[in-house]
């Protein structure tokens, strides 16, 4: 009887601090398998500063201290477990921003790119029939009978003996073929080249929708508002200030925009050229005009 009572002790002393061991095993496992997917998600979530975020684990260095036996090791544990419990709930909190903000990005995406889609295809539209006309709308008519560089007669000069003519039909033979780097920087250098000349207007117009279908409407504006206030009586002054309107409305300034609108109505009148008096409206519907 005696002996059965001292292995059952044996057997009480040595299966607590067992069972603790274990558990610690699995405990620790958990940590590390939280600790990384914590650090994964952190790198997802803030992209910038992946691996230096000050997110403190909740659980620090594993205690070495070895449990005298004996002593129960059921609260530890359950101590333990619920910080486990804490930081998996973290994991989960993390997981779910993540997730939130990517399907946030894929909707803006997609509604910047209709958005884009819709206003390029209304700006071609408009571009267009506005540029086939500066070909045919030449400043200073050929004599009667001379042949012209479009193989129509008395409609616009020939360019072989007009440097800046035939730089401003290059430049705008480059963006009727989409290279609107190649036409910047051929107009660009027709205007400061040939300030004074009857083409000026038209070029530094078509300068400023190179830049505009070029994706950059900060730089477009600038160029549009010097063409119209540096030559307000130049033929394509006009477009110039309807253009920046349009450039306004893309950097997001539609308030501006139907100020710019406003004045152009204001100055020119019945003065604008059909195809910018029918696109107005358009244009005005598009800033929230009032």
């Amino acid at each position: 009887m005696r002996h059965s009572l001292l292995a059952l002790l044996l057997v009480t002393t040595v299966t607590v601090p067992a069972f603790a061991q274990s558990s610690g095993g699995d405990i620790n496992r958990r940590v590390d398998m939280l600790e990384r997917e914590l650090r994964a998600v952190q790198r997802k979530v803030f992209p910038n500063g992946a691996g230096a975020l000050p997110l403190t684990p909740e659980i620090g260095p594993t205690d070495t201290t070895v449990t005298p036996s004996g002593v129960p090791a059921t609260n530890a544990l359950a101590d333990v477990n619920a910080r486990l419990d804490a930081l998996e709930g973290q994991l989960r909190t993390l997981t779910g921003q993540a997730e939130e903000d990517a399907h946030r990005l894929a909707v803006m995406e997609k509604v910047l790119a209709d958005f884009r889609t819709a206003t390029e295809g209304r700006l071609t539209a408009v571009e267009k029939p506005a540029l086939d006309q500066d070909l045919v709308s030449s400043p200073t008519p050929p004599a009667k009978g001379t042949t012209t560089a479009t193989g129509s007669t008395g409609t616009a000069s020939n360019p072989a003996g007009d440097p800046a003519e035939a730089a401003y039909l290059e430049g705008y033979k480059l963006w009727s073929t989409g290279k609107f780097a190649e036409a910047q920087t051929v107009l660009e250098a027709m205007v400061k080249k040939y300030p004074k000349h009857p083409r000026s207007s038209f070029a530094q117009n078509l300068l400023g929708r190179a830049y505009l279908d070029g994706g950059k409407p900060a730089a477009a504006a600038k160029i549009f508002l010097a063409n119209y206030e540096n030559n307000r009586n130049g033929e394509r002054a006009p477009d110039s200030l309807f253009y920046l309107g349009q450039a306004l409305v893309r950097l997001n300034q539609p308030a501006n925009a139907c100020k710019v609108f406003d004045e152009l109505e204001s100055v020119y009148g019945v003065k604008l050229r059909a195809a910018i008096k029918d696109e107005l409206p358009k244009a005005r519907a598009t800033a929230k005009c009032h």
